[in-house]
């Protein structure tokens, strides 16, 4: 089978629709299948690449320099209609010799590029994350590219079920369309109490009490909340340290947060840590906490969950999901609700345990990469008719 994924990120993107692209390649490789992939260059590449597009054939990926356009480009749409053009003139002999085209996200290049490949009659499947429908709102004016892609896809998966169900909430019906999970990778493995403590000695965490967070440094994530919930937690549990884990603008602001609240010495600010130590330090804590304001499906709590750790999540989308997946070991609190977030976390600290045995055979039938997998091999064979 020839595949070719398109998408607004690969990795060292830290994004979903960045990691599961380039998984699926890997697994359709595994079995012998030819993958090629069509992306804009990573944000954190200093150069954006050429004005064209080039051909990495080391990796198989073709780079679609971002579209940089000014205001009145913007008004007039002539930046839109430039990038469109010069995604046809990189994508479409590509597309030509594909059995399958897996779309991933919003934007230009993946809306433009399902429409390519409609127009050529291959079947389309269309992933989506999160953000393309909780803020979908159909255009009044001009070509509405993503209500298009997701009318003419030959299938769409959904993140998440709440998603799925947000998208009929807006009116966006459609035959062939599913729910399959991200995949969580073999690092995150259930640790029992003395493995957990092994891991602490690694990370040379020597607090009693352990609570980790995992994500972007941004509004959106919620760890202001996390924050101003710690005075309660240390008042009754004072050898208590929080570790973050993640990167962004918002760094100064958090730290300042930190000080102002006098728990600076209990807050460690990891940054940007790869995927083997992420799994450590979800595998030494007591709590994984996820104070965000809007999440689809928090990859990053399941991850916590497999390695044994139980979540404290605020009400969004994606946690309560969680909490009707994994049952007791997901605790949900109001989002932007710091007394509520604390009163969650003091009362799990005084009663610590490892995750049920039920929570991991769930992350085994539902979030391995062999089951998430086979999910979407079998979407392809779907659509193609076989």
């Amino acid at each position: 089978m020839r595949i070719i994924h398109i998408t607004p990120h690969l990795p060292p993107d830290q994004a979903a629709n960045a990691l599961l692209p380039f998984q699926l390649g890997e697994w359709a490789a595994a079995r012998g299948d030819s993958v090629h992939y069509v992306a804009h260059p990573p944000v954190l590449s200093p150069a954006e690449g050429p004005a064209s597009a080039s051909v990495d054939r080391r990796t198989g990926i073709t780079w679609i320099p971002r579209t940089k356009r000014s205001v009145w480009q913007r008004t007039l749409r002539v930046g839109s209609i430039a990038g469109a053009w010069r995604i046809r003139r990189a994508v479409d002999a590509l597309i030509r010799r594909a059995d399958v085209v897996h779309v991933h996200s919003n934007g230009l290049l993946p809306e433009v590029g399902a429409g390519i490949a409609h127009r050529l009659g291959k079947p389309v499947v269309l992933t989506l994350y999160g953000t393309e429908i909780w803020h979908y709102e159909p255009k009044r004016f001009g070509p509405d590219l993503f209500t298009r892609a997701y009318t003419q896809a030959a299938a769409v998966t959904f993140y998440s079920q709440r998603l799925r169900e947000r998208a009929g909430e807006l009116g966006l019906h459609r035959p062939r369309s599913y729910t399959i999970y991200p995949p969580v990778a073999p690092s995150f493995t259930h640790h029992d109490a003395p493995a957990q403590q092994g891991e602490r000695r690694t990370l040379g965490l020597t607090e009693a009490n352990v609570l980790v967070n995992v994500k972007r440094l941004h509004p959106l994530a919620g760890q202001r909340y996390l924050l101003e919930a710690m005075p309660a937690v240390i008042r009754e549990h004072p050898d208590t340290r929080l570790v973050i884990c993640g990167t962004g603008a918002l760094l100064p602001e958090l730290q300042a947060v930190a000080q102002s609240a006098g728990i600076e010495g209990h807050v460690t600010f990891a940054g940007l840590v790869d995927n083997a130590q992420v799994a450590r330090y979800c595998a030494a804590a007591d709590l994984f906490v996820l104070p965000s304001l809007l999440e689809a499906l928090p990859t990053v709590a399941v991850e916590a969950l497999a390695c044994g750790t139980p979540v404290i999540s605020s009400d969004n989308p994606g946690g309560v999901e969680l909490r009707g997946v994994f049952g007791d070991d997901v605790a949900v609190v109001p989002k932007e609700r710091s007394d509520a977030l604390a009163a969650a976390i003091i009362a799990a600290l005084r009663q610590k345990r490892r995750t049920l045995p039920a929570t991991g055979t769930i992350v085994e039938r539902q979030f391995r990469a062999g089951a998430v997998a086979r999910q979407y091999f079998d979407v392809y064979a779907e659509v193609m008719g076989r």
